[in-house]
């Protein structure tokens, strides 16, 4: 069988220091927010250049804590994509603003920049900018806008661990970054767990105070806050893996060249990469509008790809008829019927890559003599 993610393979990279950070945690007596956390978070916020990180639970809680830090709440408006996880969307009415959404640009699957003027109103207070598939947003152009109209800048990194925008690290450009630990990300746990980054020392203030209950001092809650801890397993793990995050993103980036080199004469749309951008493939979508079939082919050879995303945010029956999106959304929803991920990790072997592209090869050129035939 072949999966498109296997997080228990970077397990098994990494068994010994992961196993010694896990005794190392139970052996203490802090099991939520102690030194490991404190640890991750000085050693995070230097490999992405910002002044502060915060760990929180997961990458929706990220997103959520840092649009409330920020101040946003009921009536605010924040644009970002219909093409991304649902989760983006759902941190945003979880913080009580309101989500409005715009297409994305062919190739890189970022939010495109030209429709920003479009849904711009004056309740408009942020633009998430969604990393997809470890390519960066054309943050220059969404930054120029959001300094423009005084908007927040939010980069959604949960899958670009690692990846840089004209040499700085994504996170950091920002007025804020969120990040998931999600296992199947880039930098993943062995469970859930987030981050947010930002030079910003307030905002790092109110995202410490948010994640648990609105404190500053133990039991006095100075404003409505939550419970969106990390764990000391979790950061364990992580600091572990974060050592190895720019290696395992070398790795990704090698198999996404053989795999370009392989699918590169078929009728497929393979990944881009902008100039200025650098790639980490935390997925490595092509397109297909055969998508049905290959993907049946490919089950049949017990290969199993993703589907990322099926469905646009926008016509999920949740939000279909609650969210405001930009007049054309046809790129994106082109997208959901076409986008394939096919299998890839660091640890990917390279006769299972072979064996993927080659049964992709061998159903096109099925296809292709069934075509001549007729």
């Amino acid at each position: 069988m072949i999966y498109c993610a296997n997080p228990a393979a970077q397990f098994h990279s990494h068994q010994a220091e992961i196993e010694a950070a896990i005794r190392r945690v139970l052996s203490g007596n802090r099991y939520i927010l102690g030194p490991e956390v404190e640890a991750l978070e000085q050693e995070f916020a230097a490999y992405i250049g910002t002044s502060s990180a915060i760990g929180v639970a997961n990458g929706t809680d990220a997103i959520e804590l840092s649009l409330r830090a920020l101040g946003l709440g009921r009536g605010d408006e924040v644009i970002t994509v219909s093409h991304t996880a649902v989760a983006t969307v759902a941190a945003i009415e979880a913080a009580s603003a309101t989500p409005v959404l715009v297409d994305v640009v062919p190739g890189y699957y970022t939010l495109d920049p030209s429709q920003l003027e479009e849904v711009l109103t004056t309740r408009t207070r942020a633009v998430i900018a969604v990393h997809l598939y470890g390519h960066p947003a054309d943050l220059d152009v969404i930054g120029a806008f959001c300094s423009k109209h005084k908007l927040a800048l939010v980069e959604d990194t949960s899958q670009a661990h690692g990846s840089r925008w004209r040499g700085k690290r994504l996170g950091s450009i920002g007025h804020i970054g969120c990040f998931s630990c999600y296992p199947t990300k880039n930098l993943g746990g062995i469970g859930d767990g987030g981050l947010v980054v930002t030079n910003d020392p307030q905002l790092a203030t109110n995202v410490r105070m948010l994640r648990e209950y609105g404190w500053r001092e133990r039991y006095i809650s100075e404003i409505p806050g939550r419970n969106s801890r990390l764990d000391e397993l979790q950061a364990a793990i992580l600091r572990v893996k974060l050592r190895h995050l720019d290696s395992d993103n070398a790795k990704r980036r090698n198999l996404a060249a053989h795999y370009d080199k392989l699918l590169q004469d078929l009728p497929l749309e393979l990944p881009q990469t902008r100039e200025g951008a650098e790639h980490v493939y935390h997925l490595y979508v092509v397109t297909s509008e055969d998508r049905a079939s290959l993907v049946a082919n490919l089950n049949k050879h017990n290969i199993f790809p993703g589907i990322h995303y099926p469905v646009p945010v926008h016509l999920q029956a949740a939000y279909a008829q609650r969210v405001t999106t930009a007049l054309n959304m046809g790129v994106t929803e082109a997208l959901a019927k076409e986008v394939l991920s096919l299998p890839l990790y660091p640890e990917f072997p390279n006769e299972d890559l072979f064996r993927v592209s080659k049964v992709i090869e061998d159903f096109f050129g099925q296809s292709k003599g069934r075509n001549a035939k007729q």
